[in-house]
């Protein structure tokens, strides 16, 4: 029955992110679009602020449906079947590494105010650090549940397993609970990273970098996809 559910909730969330990236594609195309305005009339700076509340929502909706999935089988996002190979290599505690943020604003955005460089220098420092302790943390995670009784269990199959099997199941499930608590604090750090970044810019900028953002993950899923398909042929 575990195992049913968790292919339930692959399924559920794949097709979720299937629809998720094409409304991504459909964003790209319009932020692209509002960088070529010259935003010379209210109408235009009212659409650009609205598609940029669309576009922060968009991503919104990808961290609610992660949270509900992850919550009933948090395993799934730390080898996310609905990933390419090429994503899946790029993965830290279930997501992007917070700090390749800084990477792509240093890409996307080149003139920055003095007030603006001080103010992004304090998030990266405290970003760094979050991003380390998580680290830590993931890695120890991954020690103990590399060192779990599996294969002695297996080992000793065919005699009086059944307290060994409900101990591994027990540190099973508080492996799950740690790996879950991992994951959600990483996903917090993505989502509190964005937004300080953004309070640091302006609608224009915030428009590059949110272009820059959609552009650089679609580009991946691209060549990620395209790599899978030329190893199965």
């Amino acid at each position: 029955m575990a195992n049913s559910n968790g292919s339930s909730v692959a399924q559920n969330f794949e097709t979720f992110f299937n629809g998720w990236l094409l409304r991504q594609e459909r964003f790209h195309q319009q932020l692209v679009q509002a960088l070529s305005l010259r935003y010379e009339d209210e109408d235009e700076i009212e659409w650009r602020g609205s598609l940029i509340q669309q576009v922060l929502s968009h991503y919104e909706q990808y961290a609610l449906e992660k949270s509900r999935a992850a919550r009933e089988q948090v395993l799934l996002f730390y080898s996310p079947p609905w990933l390419t190979s090429l994503e899946k290599a790029l993965l830290w505690v279930g997501g992007f590494k917070p700090f390749l943020l800084f990477k792509l604003l240093a890409n996307s955005i080149t003139e920055l105010s003095p007030e603006q460089e001080e103010a992004i220098e304090r998030v990266k420092c405290e970003t760094r650090r979050e991003e380390r302790e998580l680290t830590q943390d993931s890695a120890a995670i991954q020690e103990r549940l590399a060192a779990l009784p599996v294969l002695n269990l297996v080992r000793r199959y065919g005699g009086r397993i059944d307290g060994e099997l409900s101990e591994l199941e027990s540190a099973m499930e508080n492996m799950k609970v740690e790996m879950l608590r991992a994951l959600e604090r990483a996903d917090k750090l993505r989502r509190s990273t964005v937004k300080k970044l953004i309070e640091t810019l302006s609608p224009v900028q915030t428009v590059k970098y949110l272009a820059a953002s959609a552009e650089l993950q679609l580009a991946v899923r691209k060549w990620g996809s395209q790599k899978d398909q030329e190893r199965a042929m």
